[in-house]
């Protein structure tokens, strides 16, 4: 079972490699920047640091996209929400990553998508108003952020026949069409993650995961390998921390309010074959929505929510029973049939790490990002959203080299492709299956090629499962994963059904234990 993929690239994530960086470590302890906290922003950090020259080191307690960073919508959005608030600035900023993203950075991982505002007779004149006007301002945005239309289309008012083409679970009394614009989505959240990481390290960024950062100062810390307890004091002209939701843990300068959004997670033949975004107006709301999101392995998302989430911060936020029914009441005001708790695969919940204000809601509480520098010389990213982590990244290394008046370069991510980028012509000749494709981008060759010469690595890790054993072999040799919660958690999304983490995982052990031989 065990094939060992050549890297061409240097991309390659280990724990072979990471053997290899933490004795070289050991052997010279001082680096240029140390960023600590491995999800979207942290990796984004690194890879910003070791393109512009910097020596860089990149340390995660748990795995890569452990935290938040996993636990998002998917969604690559240029703000709704934020300009049926008035919140222009954000919005345009998210539309200048979104097209970033969709245009260079991640092609391969980032998809157009309808989204639908389904125009029922629950949904007001004031309503449909709102969001027609909030609908053309977005068109505005992209084309300020020079987004090419046949890229993302222009809004538009579609027929009944196309809504229901669009989302068939949709009620049929009383609908007259609907409203369209189109956004991005992620084919997943934790890939891009593993995808800003292995491109960090092919531009030599070092990046350790279960290496825990200890007694974290502007100067340095001590490491400790959670796997062996084994401890060192590394040195840094800077230090970023990028933790997160546990940002205070590490610069109790700064003060938190995280609110926790929540999704649900369900057989596509719920939804009746969804093919676009279902967006719906949460009733008694402005600007607030709630989406049915098409996923991959046959799947449909539908979140999220907004509430406060005081106390201590788990490794794994759940939902609560009242979200659930937030959820599922919001979704039944527009579809045909209702769904119910018995409907739901699965769920999850993620946590925003948002600075305390004195606002009463945590929906109202700025979604910009801060970059703070503690008395200790610490500079902390927080706040934020997913589509605009390279702007955090950028904003947060540029206080870093000026704090520490490190010398670098200029910031060059803004045209940089990630590890597996390929859209257009070079997309449509690679040869492999479209499902390998759309998770690999230009390796999905690579990974057809493990599948095509070992006959176990071709079976799926599961009867009726999506995902190959090539695949979980592919995360151990080339992602980075090192246990099967890796391989189930992150690097394949299996563990968002319960009953699909259960059926892999005696697969998944299996894997780790061929591939640590």
């Amino acid at each position: 079972m065990v094939s060992n993929p050549s890297d061409t690239t240097g991309a390659a994530l280990n724990a072979r490699r990471r053997s290899h960086e933490l004795t070289a470590l050991g052997d010279d302890p001082t680096v240029d920047l140390l960023v600590v906290g491995g999800g979207v922003t942290g990796v984004g950090v690194a890879l910003d640091a070791a393109t512009r020259g910097l020596r860089t080191l990149l340390v995660e307690k748990n795995d890569l996209a452990h935290g938040t960073s996993r636990w998002s919508s998917k969604l690559v959005h240029g703000g709704l929400r934020y300009l049926a608030s008035g919140r222009v600035g954000i919005a345009y900023e998210s539309a200048v990553e979104r097209g970033i993203l969709l245009r260079r950075n991640a092609p391969h991982l980032v998809r157009p998508l309808p989204q639908l505002v389904p125009l029922l007779p629950d949904i007001g004149l004031s309503s449909r108003a709102l969001i027609r006007t909030g609908f053309l301002a977005g068109d505005l945005l992209r084309a300020g952020a020079r987004t090419s239309g046949s890229l993302l289309p222009r809004s538009r008012r579609v027929t009944r026949a196309e809504a229901l083409r669009l989302a068939p679970t949709v009620r049929r009394d009383g609908l007259r069409g609907g409203l369209q614009a189109w956004d991005g989505q992620l084919v997943d959240d934790a890939r891009l993650v593993v995808a800003l990481a292995r491109t960090a390290a092919a531009r030599g960024a070092t990046v350790l995961t279960r290496v825990a950062a200890e007694a974290v100062t502007g100067e340095g810390a001590t490491l400790r390998d959670t796997r062996t307890g084994e401890t060192l004091e590394v040195r840094a002209g800077a230090v970023i921390n990028a933790t997160g939701v546990w940002a205070d843990q590490v610069d109790p300068s700064i003060e938190l309010r995280p609110s926790r959004g929540t999704h649900l997670v369900f057989d596509a033949a719920a939804f009746g074959g969804l093919t676009a975004a279902l967006t719906i107006p949460v009733p008694g709301s402005v600007g607030r929505f709630v989406f049915a999101l098409p996923a991959p392995h046959d799947r449909v998302y539908l979140g999220l929510t907004d509430e406060d989430a005081p106390g201590p911060v788990p490794d794994e936020p759940g939902p609560t029973p009242g979200e659930i029914d937030f959820l599922l009441d919001t979704v039944n005001t527009v579809v045909r049939i209702p769904l119910t708790h018995s409907d739901i695969r699965g769920s999850y919940a993620g946590l925003r790490p948002l600075l305390r204000t004195g606002g009463d809601s945590t929906a109202d509480i700025s979604r910009e990002h801060a970059v703070l520098t503690s008395p200790s010389g610490v500079i902390t990213v927080v706040g934020g959203k997913l589509t605009t982590y390279r702007k955090m990244a950028q904003d947060a290394l540029d206080t870093a080299v000026a704090h520490a008046r490190l010398t670098a370069g200029p910031c060059r991510t803004t045209d940089l492709p990630l590890a597996g980028a390929v859209a257009g012509a070079a997309r449509d000749h690679l040869l492999a299956p479209q499902l390998l494709i759309e998770r690999y981008g230009a390796e999905a060759p690579a990974v057809a090629t493990l599948a095509a010469t070992d006959p176990e690595l071709a079976t799926p890790v599961a009867p009726g499962s999506d995902v190959l054993a090539a695949e979980f072999a592919w995360s151990l040799t080339q992602e980075g994963a090192l246990d099967a919660g890796d391989l189930l958690d992150r690097r394949t999304r299996i563990g968002l059904v319960p009953d699909d983490r259960a059926a892999a995982r005696a697969t998944a052990e299996a894997m780790v234990a061929a591939y640590s031989e």
